[in-house]
């Protein structure tokens, strides 16, 4: 009889981008979704060496800076908007329109690479 192989359940995100990284159940786990954002993250280690910023540290431009602060701002709002809703006894379709504003405001800003 031969042992039974045990699957990860855990969701490994890339370190890149974030997206989900497929599971091969056996050996290491990866860490990139695709070759790309591997090279992508070995650039950006490189740009960094020699620096006194950490290895892992991001560098963004200004513009790419204010476009994730906006963003943010936008979940922001949106988790407001559900929460006003929430006070003033709103009804289940308003909410539910509000969460789905809420969720593409959130994916929205969880892909900022």
């Amino acid at each position: 009889m031969a042992p039974e192989t045990r699957r990860r359940r855990r969701v490994q995100p890339c370190r890149w981008c974030g997206r989900e990284v497929p599971d091969a159940g056996v050996g290491r786990r990866r860490q990139y979704c695709r070759q790309s954002c591997r090279q992508r993250a070995y650039e950006q280690r490189a740009m960094v060496k020699g620096t006194p910023l950490a290895p892992d540290s991001v560098v963004l431009s200004a513009d790419e800076a204010a476009q994730l602060s906006d963003r943010v701002y936008q979940v922001r709002c949106a988790a407001e908007d559900v929460a006003t809703a929430l006070e003033e006894g709103a009804d289940g379709s308003e909410l539910r329109e509000l969460c789905d504003a809420l969720m593409r405001a959130a994916k929205a800003a969880d892909g900022w690479r």
